[in-house]
């Protein structure tokens, strides 16, 4: 019972489309109408301005976080596959929220509040390159690619290095968000082979 709770409560604060409601209250505008369509915090920046961008941000990792330590009050333990669940569904519902039309963002700042309460060192390690990435390319999503897939990386090594079991529920959840992120961008990927991917001034 705690389990199904557990995922359609994150199912549905994942869904809260944050920039789409920044956007609105600020501007009266729909964040779907502009640029790449999504909700996420690149996106109203372009629209609203940067600290609008950094609201959305910080709204959407905090979804994250919260889905991950509400799973945790009924976790029996920092592996237990509730907390693989919240991680994977809060993280569906940001990118197929329901009151959207299942049209959200990238999920990668709520996947940032996830890790940084699962594998906060990851999440370190991972915003370097991010930032590297960014400040060398100008390229944001680029950078959300490579730190999606650091997190990934970081925590499996994590993982082998201390001989932990190979079923884990951590190692899968940062898998099963990594793969979410690049699909969510897979058109941005199109474009960045392309090159004519938009940069972010």
């Amino acid at each position: 019972m705690h389990f199904l709770l557990i995922v359609i409560v994150a199912y549905l604060l994942g869904s809260i489309p944050f920039g789409f409601l920044v956007v609105r209250a600020l501007q009266g505008d729909d964040i779907r109408q502009t640029g790449s369509g999504g909700t996420g915090a690149t996106n109203v920046s372009r629209r609203a301005g940067k600290w609008a961008g950094v609201l959305t941000l910080i709204l959407d990792g905090a979804k994250g976080a919260a889905a991950v330590l509400l799973a945790g009050l009924f976790a029996k333990g920092p592996t237990d596959w509730l907390l693989m669940a919240a991680a994977v569904t809060v993280l569906l519902g940001h990118i197929f929220p329901i009151w959207l039309g299942f049209r959200g963002g990238k999920g990668v700042a709520t996947a940032i509040g996830v890790f940084l309460a699962l594998a906060p060192l990851a999440v370190l390690i991972a915003g370097v390159v991010f930032l590297a990435i960014v400040l060398s390319t100008r390229y944001v999503s680029l950078g959300s690619i490579a730190g999606a897939l650091v997190v990934a990386l970081v925590i499996a090594l994590e993982h082998f290095a201390q001989h932990q079991p190979i079923f884990d529920s951590i190692l899968f959840a940062a898998i099963g968000c990594a793969a979410l992120i690049v699909f969510a961008h897979r058109q941005n990927i199109s474009r960045l082979i392309q090159g004519t991917e938009n940069k972010f001034k």
